[in-house]
């Protein structure tokens, strides 16, 4: 590969790892031992991430960790932040070195560029508008907006000034976004009027309207037209409007310093049961584990730093999940953010031969991307699709691909390994030995790794919604076993527990954090003495954090996830509680009951089964199951539609009446029902047989 157009990037954890020894004159002969480190002494571990990012405050804090109970963790007593701070320190001089801040393309192949100082001015006249409304530090903004840059804007506008921001997805229904934004009783709701998505406008201004009349507590409502500059949202404001202003108060403003744990923004985490769980997160914990995860582990670096000239940072996503909230982070390191809006297959309609899976490769190779993030699923859909990588333009400047969302299979990861292979062997000819072609570096000796001898490096990662962060991840040092995450992240004191209890090496177990971390939730949003927080945490292990996940760490401390070991539906990436989609099967006049499981697991398809009972005298044909599956796209979103729906007799309940989820996606996962399911502690035992039956069925 030629070294003009991707450096031999030093890591970004390297860098680090060379300040410790500089400054602090801490050595480590291993990652395990920094990792070890950084999860015992936590004062001087995180101390050490504000020093190396150079934070700010105008006021000291007073301990780094004032409190270490979880939940409740008090994080720098005394120390002030601001999320929009910390990304606009960098606007001057990333634009003084060419770089922009945002790039984007739409399915229609819209270019656009945004600069940092249109960024920065964008975000002061809209944060001043919002002020002139009343909008107060600790009032709630909800936004409706899709992955565009204006969703990046509103979100900067709003934290610049205190308030409280949520967002969801154009792509969810009224009844969804309604179960989110009712709990946070919003002041503003900044919308668009509708979305394109695999080759179709979606109107959505009648959803907005919906929005509108069932929140009371909405004062103002300001609307981008995404769709058509004439579609008209009643009594708005028009954001092209409220972002026009260009004056001296704009050019003065400066987001407002806030408590180290201010609110930042309230995202959601659904449980199989209740409504969807507002998670609030702060400030100051989001922009030190923001800092951390992207530049540490993700090795994504400032774009007008020698070390990583250029770099462009992209990860695919919906603004419904928290890696839409991840790349905004890039924002903090002063990295250009490439962003694609729309659909991942392309716009091609089924009957022209199904999706485009070479979509989003072409955006990279047209942006210049660096660092290619996206879902597990997306990758697996590339290569059953069976694309050629070579012929989507130039990606030579890929350096790293980023995945999450669900388990990476191996086949996959050896797939898109032997894709960039042919790539830089092909870029190396291309170049001729006059060039001085090569693989660039993995890293400055004694420490380098050679990239593996040319290979692409693939930052596997898996974290959550529920502390916009991640347990496990990158190094791009160590080396890489296809089908495995590499490491412990710093700072995280994750480990794997059986049912004793008791932390396990080479044996799966439920995954456990055992310290507190910045960016776990403050709490959420109207949850009364903590009670949602605890019961879905920390009701297991009182005091550690009980994470939802089956983990494996091995001896050489790579780390495998093998899916959830609850009943929370993980597909494509985002999260959703059974009980929302119950909400909208079961509000069918056809439908007494139903069940669902998400049979996520690591090497296998993923595949979700819907069980539904009829009311006497209906059958379940075609029709009624489009019925239902409409139903679901409606109120929840088209990435919640089942694999397959089946009619049962009964769903298999406990004596307290609860939906046996969790036992039966065990048993569908080929677990014996003996060891799964106590029946003398069911209502309805004889029910099983058939879910046996069906079982055995799926398995041979």
């Amino acid at each position: 590969m030629s070294e003009t157009k991707t450096p031999p990037y030093t890591p970004q954890i390297r860098l680090y790892q060379n300040w410790l020894r500089e400054q602090r004159g801490l050595s480590f002969g291993s990652y395990d031992a920094l990792w070890r480190w950084s999860v015992t002494d936590l004062d001087a571990f995180w101390q050490s991430i504000w020093d190396y990012f150079e934070l700010r405050s105008p006021t000291k804090h007073s301990a780094v960790l004032g409190s270490s109970k979880m939940p409740g963790a008090q994080w720098f007593p005394g120390a002030q932040s601001n999320y929009a701070q910390q990304v606009f320190r960098h606007a001057d001089a990333a634009h003084a070195a060419g770089m922009p801040a945002i790039i984007s393309r739409n399915e229609k192949g819209m270019p656009r560029e945004l600069s940092w100082p249109e960024l920065r001015r964008q975000v002061a006249s809209l944060a001043l508008h919002l002020k002139a409304l009343g909008v107060q530090p600790g009032d709630r903004v909800a936004a409706y907006l899709p992955n565009i840059p204006e969703a990046m804007i509103a979100f900067l506008a709003v934290v610049s000034i205190g308030g409280v921001w949520s967002i969801c997805a154009p792509d969810m229904g009224s009844h969804a976004v309604l179960d989110r934004f009712r709990q946070i009783e919003p002041k503003v709701l900044i919308a668009c009027d509708g979305v394109s998505y695999g080759g179709r406008d979606f109107d959505r201004t009648a959803v907005v309207a919906e929005l509108r009349a069932a929140l009371p507590t909405l004062q103002h409502v300001v609307a981008y037209n995404n769709l058509s500059a004439t579609n008209v949202i009643a009594d708005s404001e028009m954001f092209t409007r409220v972002t026009a202003r260009n004056d001296a108060e704009v050019e003065a403003f400066e987001p407002m310093w806030l408590a180290f744990d201010h609110p930042l923004w309230i995202v959601y985490s659904s449980g199989t049961t209740g409504l969807p769980k507002p998670l609030v997160h702060g400030h100051g914990g989001l922009v030190l584990v923001g800092l951390l995860l992207n530049v540490l582990h993700n090795d994504v670096g400032c774009s007008y730093a020698a070390n990583s000239w250029g770099e462009r940072f992209h990860w695919y996503s919906s603004t419904g999940w928290v890696m839409w909230n991840a790349q905004t982070a890039g924002l903090l390191s002063g990295t250009t953010l490439c962003l694609y809006d729309g659909s991942p297959g392309g716009t091609q309609p089924a009957s022209a031969g199904g999706p485009d899976w070479t979509t989003l490769w072409r955006f990279a190779a047209e942006t210049g991307v660096t660092f290619f993030g996206a879902g597990a699923a997306f990758y697996a859909n590339c290569m059953k699709a069976g694309i050629d990588l070579q012929a989507c333009g130039d990606l030579s400047r890929v350096r790293a691909l980023g995945t999450t969302g669900s388990p990476l299979s191996e086949d996959v990861q050896r797939w898109g390994t032997a894709q960039f292979r042919r790539i830089r062997q092909s870029d190396m000819s291309a170049a001729g030995p006059s060039q001085g072609a090569k693989a660039p570096s993995g890293g400055s000796e004694p420490h380098e790794v050679g990239e593996r001898g040319g290979d692409i490096w693939w930052c596997n990662i898996s974290g959550g919604t529920d502390f916009a962060g991640a347990f496990i991840g990158g190094n791009r040092e160590l080396p890489q076993v296809p089908g495995e995450m590499q490491c412990r992240q710093l700072g995280c004191a994750v480990e794997a527990w059986n049912e004793q209890g008791q932390p396990v090496i080479g044996e799966v177990g439920e995954l456990v954090c055992t310290q507190p971390i910045p960016s776990m939730p403050l709490y959420f949003w109207g949850d009364e003495g903590n009670r949602r927080y605890l019961s879905s945490y920390f009701d297991t292990y009182p005091n550690v954090w009980r994470h939802g996940d089956w983990l494996k760490i091995g001896a050489n401390g790579g780390c495998i996830i093998y899916g959830r070991s609850d009943a929370t539906i993980n597909r494509h990436g985002l999260r959703m509680g059974t009980s929302e989609l119950y909400s909208a099967v079961e509000a069918l006049p056809e439908v007494l009951d139903s069940m669902v499981v998400d049979l996520e697991y690591l090497g296998r398809e993923s595949y979700m089964p819907l069980f539904v009972v009829l009311r006497a005298g209906v059958t379940l044909d075609d029709a009624l199951r489009a019925k239902i599956n409409n139903a679901i796209k409606t109120a929840l979103s088209p990435r919640f539609v089942p694999n397959d729906i089946f009619q049962v007799a009964e769903i298999p309940r406990t004596l307290s009446g609860k939906k046996q989820e969790l036992p039966i996606k065990k048993l569908l996962l080929g677990q014996p029902i003996e060891k799964v399911l106590n029946r003398d502690a069911m209502a309805n035992p004889g029910c099983l047989d058939w879910y046996v039956a069906f079982a055995a069925q799926r398995l041979a």
